[in-house]
């Protein structure tokens, strides 16, 4: 999820140079007045808000790690809504779905039908699996004995990283917490996710985030995210329904289907692979924007 900015500088200018010109204009049409001019002071610059985490905040937040972090299998279907800039400096929205089966400690299934191609994750306690439909390719690499682990190896060895990671980890909320700058409670909505939700804000580790937790059942219901150092700003939007905690789950739902096995298998590795050290580095260029 990352890169993001819009400037007002132009029309502050042309409201100055307005400013200015008007000024000018009254300079010459009127007779010159004696005024005694007020001594300069220098305004105090005011102090920033200082940055709290509120106990309410906080509390929420804790309530969801627990209920998930208690649930032995867990399953929901996760909608991503993120931007990315056109050559005109506007955003346009692209989509992902996920469905998501898990069961602690060591098995994950991501299922994602996504606008732009399908690709889907498999993970049951001893390999990891990235398996693409659609071209008919297999990767298959060993795998930690955690899902944690495991999502982090993924994303060393292949850059595959889910919205979702901050979820569906051990103990959400005791990755959260050490890099909280401020939370705080913003209210009640009765129109997401179709219940009624508390709404948390908080910021650390360079993101904002404002999440809609059920009131009731401590469970996501939608989270938006910004990131700080992006200077477009642009937004993420992950939409969570169709929770299900603590369910059984048929042991062959972290295998990939039958039609794997005849697939091209190849190495887990990053979409765009570093060139070899002998290799000339390219002259650079802004990244390309979507059309």
């Amino acid at each position: 999820m990352q890169s993001m900015s819009l400037s007002f500088r132009k029309a502050l200018l042309s409201l100055a140079m307005i400013s200015l010109i008007a000024g000018m204009g009254f300079a010459q049409s009127a007779a010159p007045q004696t005024v005694k001019k007020p001594s300069a002071t220098k305004k105090p610059t005011p102090a920033a808000p200082a940055l709290q985490l509120a106990p309410k905040a906080l509390d929420i937040l804790k309530a969801t790690s627990d209920r998930l972090a208690g649930a032995h299998t867990v399953s929901f279907t996760a909608v991503e809504l993120f931007e990315q800039l056109t050559r005109q400096d506007v955003p346009l929205g692209y989509t992902a779905k996920y469905e998501v089966t898990l069961q602690r400690p060591d098995k994950l299934r991501v299922l994602k039908p996504a606008d732009g191609g399908t690709s889907d994750f498999y993970y049951d306690g001893k390999s990891m699996m990235a398996y693409a439909p659609v071209e008919n390719l297999l990767a298959v690499a060993d795998a930690p004995a955690t899902i944690d682990a495991t999502m982090e190896k993924a994303y060393k060895l292949a850059a595959i990283y889910f919205p979702f990671d901050d979820v569906i980890v051990a103990n959400p909320y005791g990755d959260l917490a050490p890099g909280l700058k401020h939370a705080y409670y913003v209210g009640q909505s009765h129109v997401v996710g179709g219940t009624t939700t508390d709404i948390v804000a908080y910021a650390g580790d360079g993101v904002f985030v404002q999440i809609w937790i059920g009131a009731d059942d401590k469970l996501p219901r939608l989270i938006r995210a910004i990131y700080l150092d992006d200077p477009d700003r642009l937004r993420h939007e992950l939409a969570f329904t169709d929770w299900k905690l603590d369910e059984s789950v048929a042991t062959d739902t972290f295998a990939p289907p039958s039609s794997a096995s005849t697939a091209k298998h190849i190495p887990f590795a990053p979409p765009h692979p570093e060139p070899p050290p002998s290799a000339k580095a390219p002259a650079k260029a802004k990244p390309a924007k979507a059309q």
